[in-house]
């Protein structure tokens, strides 16, 4: 699978490792989270769906779009990351790259999802 400039995982996350304060640890991290989102991405747009309310996923900005899908996937797949530090660490981003609404927007969403499976879990 290829991003939207045609450029498949294997590539692009290497050039994002070194064109951000990343280390070697980070870039296996990154990999791992590409690769987990894109094995279970029916799953976790089902799971947005599911908690947003009146948003189809393909009408959210993309930005938002794929923090969604790295939050949940963090959520739903790294139970070494507690709920709220995948949420508080996708607002930041939401904040950092979207819009003035996204942090909300994010927040909102995800916390949803958390509630949702918690409840699977529990």
């Amino acid at each position: 699978m290829m991003d939207a400039l045609g450029i498949d995982p294997e590539k692009a996350i290497p050039l994002f490792a070194m064109t951000s304060d990343s280390t070697a640890s980070d870039e296996d991290y990154y990999r791992e989270t590409v690769q987990g989102v894109w094995a279970h991405l029916e799953e976790i747009d089902g799971l947005i769906a599911s908690a947003a309310a009146n948003w189809r996923i393909e009408r959210m900005a993309l930005v938002d779009r794929n923090i969604l899908r790295l939050g949940t996937y963090e959520i739903c797949h790294s139970p070494d990351v507690p709920f709220v530090v995948a949420i508080n660490e996708a607002v930041d981003l939401a904040k950092r790259f979207g819009s003035d609404e996204s942090g909300g927007f994010i927040n909102g969403i995800l916390d949803k999802i958390s509630e949702i499976t918690r409840k699977k879990k529990g």
